[in-house]
């Protein structure tokens, strides 16, 4: 494509005054860089991507408030992780971390692994132990 013809569709990370640096053609045929403020079809995916996130976090957050998991298991989907990023992070096997989402088991945690928890959530221990309505 040529430089003057680089998307400049409106997105979430426009807002956020973020730019893309994509290929194309100047008026001498030779490639260059140029910004891009994004295009409809990466801002579609991208809306898609947050809206599950958003979901999966609201799903998260009402097991724990169910008594279904415990609240490490809410933080980990509210700071965009996985099992395996969480249980790298903290230096525990992932079947342990996994074992910590059960509320019973939580809730004897000592505060050593509370505060590797609240660590990588930057976060205290406290704020990990409670979740807000």
């Amino acid at each position: 494509m040529k430089k003057e013809e680089v998307p400049q569709d409106e997105s979430n990370l426009a807002s956020a005054n973020i730019k893309d640096m994509v290929y194309a053609v100047d008026e001498n045929g030779e490639y260059t860089t140029e910004l891009s403020t994004g295009w409809a079809p990466k801002t579609i995916a991208l809306d898609n991507a947050l809206q599950v996130i958003e979901e999966r976090i609201a799903e998260a957050k009402r097991r724990v408030l169910d008594n279904q998991t415990s609240p490490i298991e809410y933080y980990m989907e509210l700071h965009k992780m996985d099992l395996p990023v969480l249980a790298s992070y903290v230096g525990l096997w992932k079947w342990r971390v996994k074992r910590h989402f059960k509320p019973a088991v939580f809730k004897k945690l000592n505060n050593k692994i509370l505060q590797k928890y609240a660590n990588v959530f930057e976060i205290s221990v406290e704020e990990l132990k409670r979740i807000d309505e």
